[in-house]
């Protein structure tokens, strides 16, 4: 078996809340609540999970999302439609703007807990040649 992701655990000021937050932006479900944790399952099987920790103890981390055009367009409406600010760079130096990278689309944004999202349709650098 090759090296792969499983899970990783993602501080909140409220689970339930940014896993909510995260779900309904990117069309995804929550898919378990257990213990602690409100997971949320990427297309890859990979779960983000949730878990609410004090304030003080939430280090803003930066999580990016590679997704589809059509998944892009869906989530870049809800942002603007719920007035989120979202930036084209990760300096939040060209803000209300999406970004044009390697030909695709990308915005990043921040969750209700602080860290920060991105949103891309070709990774860094373009796809790979095969």
């Amino acid at each position: 078996m090759s090296v792969q992701l499983n899970h990783t655990i993602v501080h909140a000021r409220d689970n339930r809340e940014s896993a909510a937050f995260f779900a309904d932006l990117l069309g995804l479900t929550i898919t378990q609540e257990w213990g602690p944790f409100v997971a949320v399952t990427l297309g890859n099987d990979v779960t983000l999970d949730f878990a609410t920790v004090p304030a003080e103890h939430i280090a803003p981390q930066h999580y990016a999302f590679l997704v589809s055009e059509a998944e892009f367009d869906a989530a870049y409406e809800k942002i603007t439609a719920r007035g989120l600010d979202h930036w084209a760079d990760p300096h939040g130096k060209q803000p209300g703007e999406i970004n044009r990278n390697d030909g695709g689309k990308g915005v990043y944004f921040t969750d209700p807990s602080g860290h920060y999202m991105e949103l891309l349709t070709i990774p860094y650098g373009g796809w790979p040649q095969r």
